[in-house]
């Protein structure tokens, strides 16, 4: 295993890329909860081409709908780096674990303040 160091650590976007889709591909076929919430933006991709709305709130939502699981890859690393120094449980890692998950929970809520507000103002717009 190659050690690191400042002069072996050099910038490369291929090689960078290529650590993206390899922990993309990592955390798709190991978390079940991005496989949930990939299929939900896929159904709400799917029905936002259709709706007829403004092209900005389908902007807003449908951007909004990938905070989720933004999160959910953010505490998918959390949680593989406390399983990395810890198998046992310890109450410093239950705490990190569930940081991670309320992480989640709040993007989950900010995601649907963001969808009821602009469905309160389409419906403005249309009454």
């Amino acid at each position: 295993m190659k050690k690191f160091s400042k002069e072996n650590i050099k910038y490369s976007f291929f090689a960078n890329t290529t650590y993206a889709l390899n922990g993309l591909k990592e955390v798709i076929s190991n978390e079940t909860s991005i496989k949930v919430e990939l299929i939900v933006v896929i159904f709400i991709w799917i029905f936002l081409i259709f709706v007829d709305i403004e092209l900005h709130y389908k902007a807003i939502l449908g951007i909004s709908s990938l905070l989720p699981i933004l999160i959910e890859f953010i505490n998918s690393a959390i949680e593989r780096c406390v399983d990395l120094v810890t198998q046992d449980y310890h109450e410093m890692a239950k705490k990190a674990k569930d940081a991670g998950s309320a992480a989640v929970f709040v993007s989950i809520v900010i995601t649907t303040l963001i969808w009821a507000y602009c469905i309160y103002a389409i419906m403005l717009i249309e009454a």
